[in-house]
């Protein structure tokens, strides 16, 4: 009897050593978010939960406290590590989208100081949520090809996403595993059109191509390629035709990002590191830190509204 109590309190306190200690006010706070986002885990999960929320919060505060363009705060990805986001959200290996020859014919302005599509008229569709799945680049490139339909039309299509984000090889659908807007582009144009999500429910994971070209709602004549680090070039492209598909490194800040002028001190200024593709939708400056207007694919809790001002280098 003796010997079972004994291995009983060594079990016991096993267990105490391996929960992690928090504050009330911490569990509170995060009892409170885990109501706003419907989560749900066991005993185990919570608290390995708890351990990263509690270190993203303790950043936001310390980023927030500090003399910033951008302010930092909690979102649906607060219980993820960025190892974990980026396994889930971003590309799957960063990838090299420079582009050596531009086929963009600049009209060297002038451009007015500010511009934004989603004032225009309605020439942008909602943002979206890309669920767990690194399909950045087809919500770049359907959210550029419904503008620039409804640019052309008058009409704005909401197109398919999963006859992208299912390319695998097939001889019949000519159907390839993808990962850049620029491949994607080529195959909306070698595939004669995309349908709409009607026709074609997105459904955020693999699976085989079954467009049909018969429905397709929007097509494609040609694509025009910006060569790498030209923002002149998509100041030009952004302010007289539409808005612009790109890539970039996102880096572990930018997955708390709230508002404010987004900049980074540890994204690489290389096109081989890119890892995310997003949709300027315009640009404009705030106290003289020009700015590009972004639509992510993270949905409307994430930073504003689901998008982002992310500062660049341009002078237009």
């Amino acid at each position: 009897m003796a010997l079972y109590t004994a291995a009983f309190n060594i079990a016991f306190l096993h267990i105490v050593n391996l929960t992690p200690l928090f504050l009330p006010e911490e569990e509170y706070h995060f009892k409170q978010w885990m109501l706003q986002y419907n989560k749900v885990y066991d005993l185990e999960e919570y608290y390995h939960r708890l351990d990263i929320f509690t270190r993203h919060k303790s950043r936001i505060h310390y980023h927030n406290a500090g003399k910033h363009t951008f302010s930092m705060g909690l979102n649906q990805f607060s219980d993820m590590s960025f190892a974990e986001f980026r396994k889930t959200f971003l590309l799957t290996e960063p990838l090299n989208c420079s582009a050596t020859k531009g086929s963009h014919i600049s009209s060297h302005g002038p451009y007015p100081d500010s511009v934004d599509w989603r004032e225009k008229g309605n020439y942008v569709s909602p943002v979206k949520y890309q669920g767990h799945c690194g399909s950045c680049w087809i919500f770049s490139t359907t959210g550029c090809l419904e503008s620039v339909t409804a640019i052309a039309t008058g009409k704005l299509p909401l197109l398919v996403r999963t006859s992208l984000i299912s390319l695998v090889f097939s001889t019949e659908s000519h159907c390839f595993t993808l990962g850049l807007p620029s491949q994607a582009f080529e195959y909306v144009k070698y595939n004669n059109g995309l349908m709409t999500e009607d026709d074609y429910p997105y459904t955020g994971h693999d699976g085989f191509c079954n467009f049909k070209p018969e429905v397709a709602a929007a097509f494609m004549k040609d694509v025009v390629k910006i060569t790498s680090y030209d923002e002149k070039g998509m100041v030009d492209a952004v302010a007289r035709l539409n808005p612009v598909s790109f890539g970039y490194e996102v880096t572990d800040d930018f997955l708390h990002y709230k508002d404010g002028v987004y900049s980074s001190t540890t994204c690489k200024n290389t096109t081989d590191n890119v890892n995310h593709a997003v949709l300027a939708v315009g640009y404009g400056q705030k106290n003289s830190t020009p700015y590009w207007t972004v639509k992510n694919s993270w949905g409307t809790n994430w930073g504003m509204d689901g998008g982002a001002a992310m500062s660049g280098p341009w002078r237009a």
